[in-house]
């Protein structure tokens, strides 16, 4: 089993990192790092190495495809996009973390489609004929996005259990102690004070 998560320039490392580190271990899978070129691919301060390249591995049996603090350069990035629409056909899963879920709409994978994305950018989904959704992850079909970046492991966990089953996917969490009990009560905008959520907002609007 071959899942493959595309880097591409700009991409945000905790994206990619935290359902690898879910999907690494379910049993059988292969998780490789792909990108145009093979080589070091950084995001801010931090290095992932693509091992192969789009064309070394076009039909993997699951796509995560990371989100990025640049949607513009993502959604424009031909490359990644014609990855994308070329091995959907044959996968079994195709997900994404955060705004990645935008590049699948980029796409055209989108339409009528039930989706997420990190909540800044929710706005955005129905430019793709998405029908937004606030939920953690939401599958349709064999779609599956997730919110926002940390969002990403709750999917992978979730994919975990398509692909090994609920018992193994439980043990994947226990494994990674993965048992959140933040310090506040901020996670959403839904429970954020509406200050600290407008500063976000303008934060990550602006960047």
């Amino acid at each position: 089993m071959h899942i493959a998560i595309p880097l591409y320039a700009g991409y945000d490392a905790m994206d990619a990192l935290g359902p690898y580190f879910v999907l690494r271990n379910v049993p059988g899978a292969t998780v490789t790092f792909v990108a145009e070129r093979p080589g070091v691919i950084a995001d801010e301060g931090v290095t992932l190495t693509a091992t192969a390249s789009f064309t070394d591995l076009p039909r993997p049996d699951v796509l995560v495809v990371p989100g990025t603090k640049d949607v513009k350069r993502s959604t424009a990035d031909q490359e990644l996009i014609r990855y994308v629409k070329a091995v959907h056909p044959t996968t079994t899963w195709t997900t994404s973390v955060c705004v990645g879920s935008l590049t699948l709409g980029a796409a055209g994978l989108l339409g009528g489609v039930r989706a997420t994305t990190h909540w800044v950018a929710h706005d955005l989904l129905a430019r793709f004929g998405a029908r937004p959704v606030n939920e953690r992850f939401v599958r349709d079909g064999k779609i599956i996005t997730s919110g926002g970046v940390l969002a990403g492991i709750d999917m992978a966990l979730h994919l975990a259990s398509l692909l090994a089953g609920e018992d193994m996917a439980m043990a994947i969490q226990l494994g990674l102690e993965y048992a959140p009990e933040p310090p506040f009560d901020a996670g959403t905008p839904k429970t954020a004070p509406a200050e600290i959520t407008e500063l976000v907002r303008s934060f990550l609007r602006d960047g």
